[in-house]
């Protein structure tokens, strides 16, 4: 093998397993209508939201928290059409809540996370 091939293919393994490893921090992305509840919880957060609809518009409202003393903080990536929200709680035990209502959507994606 090359140089420069063993170069490259050590690259791609490097990009991949930190790919892995960046995944390895959020949970699954949870998309939801009107009338659903999440709760997700990864190691170091968790969170928890409802979804109503009303008035040609969805709101979704919760909370996200940070759980372990590690300096990241924890949130939660919405988004609803072309419309995103990343609100954040730093420092163990800190609590966020949140509110974000999207206009004429019926539909919404949570994904909490490290960062």
């Amino acid at each position: 093998m090359s140089a420069v091939r063993k170069t490259l293919t050590s690259v791609v393994s490097a990009a991949l397993l930190a790919g892995g490893l960046l995944v390895a921090t959020a949970g699954p992305a949870s998309a939801g209508g009107c009338g659903d509840r999440q709760d997700p919880k990864i190691d170091g957060a968790v969170a928890g939201w409802t979804l109503t609809c009303g008035k040609g518009a969805m709101t979704m409202k919760g909370w996200v928290e940070d759980t372990r003393a590690d300096g990241k903080c924890a949130v939660v990536r919405i988004s609803s059409g072309n419309a995103y929200q990343a609100p954040k709680a730093c420092g163990s035990g800190t609590r966020t809540p949140f509110t974000y209502t999207f206009k004429g959507q019926t539909t919404a994606q949570g994904r909490l996370a490290l960062v």
